[in-house]
């Protein structure tokens, strides 16, 4: 059976603020599968980032599919601004929310993937209870918030439990953020990730195009 090549998802997050649309539109010209957009709140993590309507001007930037990590304390009351605003996958904190289920079904019935995220310190093994209620797998490999921070190689393990707890089924498809360059992305993938997130790898320096080609070549190579 022949493997599905790894998507790669370049993180608006390290792009240059006052040019998103610049950046969406270079990334899918490089080549990138889809576009992450990390929204923050200042609670949950200490950074504060997009709104809706940054998301909706990203849509009409590009024709990639998007996919928002919400970072925040309380995503339940936002997730549909969020998709009015254009999200394709939408992925809430497994440490966010206390009716998890509920909030997944919700999304899902808005036509929307519904994403698990999970910081470094939670184990895949507490989402036995939601797992087939989840289209979308995202672990983070550094405590979220910046970008540019080292990537956390205990999130190879964690990828390769969610692999094996997932067994030959489609979903969730695993995605890693955090930390993902040429150096890093091989091992995910061979671990078993299904999508690579990479910000600063991408936008810090040189051109988006040649970085996601250099990181396409590391893990089909």
């Amino acid at each position: 059976m022949t493997t599905p090549r790894p998507q790669l998802a370049p993180s608006l997050l390290s792009a240059d603020a006052g040019q998103l649309a610049e950046a969406a539109r270079a990334a899918e010209a490089g080549g990138a599968d889809l576009l992450h957009i990390d929204v923050m709140d200042g609670h949950f993590v200490p950074n504060i980032t997009f709104g809706p309507h940054v998301v909706a001007a990203i849509r009409r930037a590009s024709r990639l599919p998007l996919d928002v990590h919400l970072m925040v304390q309380e995503p339940g009351p936002l997730v549909d601004a969020f998709i009015d605003a254009g999200a394709d996958v939408l992925t809430v904190h497994w440490e966010a929310v206390t009716h998890l289920e509920r909030l997944l079904a919700h999304i899902k019935d808005r036509q929307c993937l519904a994403g698990i995220a999970v910081n470094p310190a939670t184990p895949v093994s507490l989402l036995a209870d939601v797992w087939d209620e989840c289209d979308w797998l995202l672990i983070m490999s550094v405590n979220p918030g910046f970008s540019g921070q080292p990537f956390w190689p205990r999130a190879i393990h964690k990828v390769q439990t969610a692999r094996e707890r997932r067994g030959e089924l489609a979903r969730p498809r695993i995605a890693v953020d955090g930390g993902v360059d040429e150096s890093t992305a091989p091992r995910l993938v061979a671990a078993g990730a299904d999508v690579l997130v990479a910000g600063s790898y991408v936008f810090d320096g040189g051109e988006p195009a040649v970085r996601l080609a250099n990181l396409r070549r590391a893990v089909t190579s």
